[in-house]
């Protein structure tokens, strides 16, 4: 064993003993939170190409500058801006969150900054004894479009923001040029279908989503259409393929066959659906911790979970769809694809 590693039984750990991994998890809150505060109070759009003092930047974001030097020194630790004497510079971490960043983070910082997502983990224990969301009086979709639109409309920003990676590797993994009308049940504001629909010239698209969505819209694409309803009770468009981007995890077993049922009903043989997930290994893998992150999330906040392959599989057959074969992309979501028979 080299110097900087130790056994504990058969396990051998790198740099970090096994307490200090316990304590840097333990206290893993600290600089997520310095993260949100900052994205909040827009730190990084203040500074350019140059160092900015911390005076400075405590001016304009309306913060205190001790206080502000030491949420932005810890956060430099991290790799998130560079520390110069008493000012601040950028690191390409850093530029993510900025605003105008074309890969811009900020919305999702601030997302995991808000009052529900404190509310979900502050209530984590609850779902881990009886396995029911930390909100199970008030879902998430209720909580956020009909008691707190002000949280809504950063919810919604933040997974754009994150939905924006992750669709920029699925159209390098995928190719859907094959498929003459796509439809994207529970689309939202439709980032993923316009994107497919920009590199496939041949094809038309339908976007499903529940009223609330649909009419916030303002679509100028004549190959793009929209139609409103509940995938639960509603039709579903008719069309080749069928995308479910972060949909299926959102629910538990019974209300995803029904989901999957619904698409089944509408399509014909020969149609596809689509599930772009984070799709867990059967064993561990290089992106586990994000996927595992993912599916406890969707444990304390919709009662939903992040499944395998092979399990969702099992719903594609009792659906009426094969089983379905996995496409990995460079980032952290597969694409498993199941046609119906």
């Amino acid at each position: 064993m080299g110097a900087d590693e130790t056994r504990t039984g058969d396990l051998i750990v790198g740099v970090q003993r096994p307490p200090e991994i316990i304590r840097t998890l333990s206290t893993a809150v600290v600089p997520c939170r310095c993260l949100c505060v900052v994205a909040e109070l827009g730190v990084a759009d203040e500074i350019e190409d140059e160092p900015m003092t911390v005076d400075e930047l405590a001016s304009r974001c309306d913060a205190d500058a001790d206080a502000l030097n030491r949420v932005l020194r810890l956060l430099a630790s991290y790799g998130i801006f560079r520390r110069v004497g008493r000012a601040y510079e950028h690191t390409p971490t850093s530029r993510s969150l900025r605003s105008d960043d074309p890969m811009s983070m900020r919305a999702f910082a601030r997302m995991w900054g808000t009052p529900m997502f404190s509310t979900v983990f502050s209530n984590l224990e609850h779902s881990v004894r009886t396995g029911a969301p930390a909100l199970e009086a008030n879902g998430p979709w209720d909580y956020y479009f009909q008691d707190h639109p002000d949280e809504a409309q950063i919810f919604a920003q933040g997974m754009s923001a994150r939905a924006s990676v992750d669709i920029a590797a699925v159209l390098d993994a995928f190719d859907f040029s094959r498929y003459g009308t796509i439809a994207d049940i529970g689309g939202g504001r439709g980032l993923l279908l316009r994107a497919v629909l920009e590199v496939t010239p041949g094809s038309k698209g339908v976007l499903f989503d529940l009223p609330t969505a649909i009419d916030a819209l303002d679509l100028q694409d004549e190959r793009l259409t929209t139609q409103a309803g509940d995938f639960f009770v509603d039709s579903l468009p008719v069309a080749d393929a069928y995308l479910l981007m972060d949909v299926l995890h959102d629910w538990d077993d019974a209300h995803c066959a029904a989901i999957l049922s619904a698409i089944r009903r509408a399509a014909a043989p020969g149609a596809t659906v689509l599930v772009i997930e984070n799709v867990l290994g059967e064993q561990e893998e290089e992106q586990a911790k994000r996927r595992n992150t993912v599916d406890v999330v969707m444990l304390a906040a919709t009662g939903g979970r992040e499944r395998t392959a092979n399990e969702l599989s099992s719903l594609f057959n009792r659906a009426g769809f094969s089983n379905g074969a996995v496409t990995d992309t460079s980032g952290p979501v597969r694409i498993v694809e199941a046609r119906a028979i």
